[in-house]
């Protein structure tokens, strides 16, 4: 297929949702749960909701929306170091427009540029290093966070200012890691998961071979998996005809895009300008090992946290936030005592509300304030 309205033909959708009830009655017979498929990223939340996918699925499949939207994870602690910078006089702090609105415990970046602070909204790091050439006497930082799919181009960025010896350019990194997420929530006591759809964009930089470890040491299968609702289905497809065969590997659905190897200059990149952090805070989920990179010593003049004293503070959720029970699928958003009162998207209090694609915010943008038969 070539064009974007094939992957979105009913007929195809028809006929694989069909397939998908065989392959889920017959693998019903003798279970006392459904399987619980996670999709990892929030982009294929997105797309699960936009296109009534989760309705065309027998009873006996549930899906898990994942910790997969770096906006929504980003703990509180950050932000305020965030609010900090940018609230420096001599700073032009940048950033993507989707964490603009993540709150703090005293404000948000939006919240800070409405006081005053010179907070700018950029497309791509390299705008945020134009800026630096465009305004010598000002530092500019720029607010580096998603996992492997948005780390090469702030890797390339951080290289490129420093060919250029441009030295008012610096980054304020929090970029993680998807690899160990998915290994701490195989971990967890109460994890009930059978399978992964495992996020496309990211499959395209670090390849197949990262995921090995959750089919041969934890035994569930995996499908690197596109972004469109047949790219979801045909997925799922490919999950359930692994439960039916007994197998259990990692396959790979989006191929059009994702090379075995993943994206050698991409990897380049990060190791030249990244290394692992010892452990990174999630909101919603705590403290994950190895979970998050920090640039080495050799860029420590693009460095945010080198070049600008930061508190790093550890800032806990409030404790009605049940945003990692979500992120596990031990409970539905609609289970949350706050989702869609206290917590919702003009007020989110839990990091699954943040950004769109949050699953909280998911749910509540469509419709899905509580269950329905």
């Amino acid at each position: 297929m070539k064009f974007v309205d094939e992957f979105r033909d009913t007929e195809k959708a028809q006929s694989l949702t069909r397939e998908i009830h065989d392959i889920a009655a017959h693998l019903e017979k003798g279970r006392t749960r459904p399987l619980q498929l996670m999709e990892f990223c929030g982009g294929h939340t997105h797309t699960i909701f936009r296109y009534g996918i989760e309705q065309m699925l027998p009873d006996s499949i549930e899906m898990v929306h994942g910790p997969g939207c770096p906006v929504c994870v980003l703990p509180m602690g950050r932000v305020d170091d965030c609010v900090a910078l940018a609230e420096r006089p001599e700073v032009i702090f940048t950033t993507f427009g989707d964490a603009m609105r993540v709150p703090g415990s005293r404000k948000s970046l939006l919240q800070a540029k409405a006081d005053g602070a010179d907070v700018r909204m950029v497309y791509s790091p390299m705008d945020a290093l134009n800026l630096a050439r465009q305004h010598s006497d000002r530092e500019v930082i720029f607010f580096g966070l998603g996992f492997e799919t948005t780390m090469p181009s702030t890797a390339l960025t951080v290289l490129q200012a420093k060919r250029e010896g441009i030295r008012n350019f610096s980054l304020f990194c929090n970029h993680i890691t998807t690899v160990p997420t998915i290994k701490a929530v195989l971990d967890s006591p109460d994890m009930m998961i059978d399978g992964f759809l495992a996020p496309g964009h990211v499959s395209m930089v670090i390849g197949e071979g990262p995921f090995q470890f959750i089919t041969k040491d934890y035994h569930r299968p995996l499908v690197i998996t596109g972004f469109e609702p047949l790219d979801i289905l045909q997925s799922i497809w490919m999950l359930l005809k692994q439960f039916d065969e007994a197998r259990c590997e990692v396959e790979n659905q989006y191929t059009r895009i994702v090379p075995k190897a993943g994206n050698t200059a991409a990897l380049e990149a990060i190791s030249q300008v990244f290394e692992i952090r010892e452990f990174f805070e999630w909101r919603g989920l705590g403290s994950i090992d190895h979970s998050g990179v920090r640039m080495k010593k050799a860029f420590a003049d693009y460095d945010a946290e080198r070049k600008f004293p930061v508190e790093n503070l550890k800032i806990a959720d409030p404790k009605s936030c049940q945003c990692g029970e979500v992120v596990k699928g031990v409970i539905k958003p609609w289970d949350c005592k706050i989702f869609g009162s206290k917590c919702n998207p003009e007020n989110p209090m839990g990091a699954l509300m943040v950004s769109s694609e949050g699953a909280c915010a998911a749910y509540f943008n469509n419709g899905y304030i509580k269950k329905t038969a």
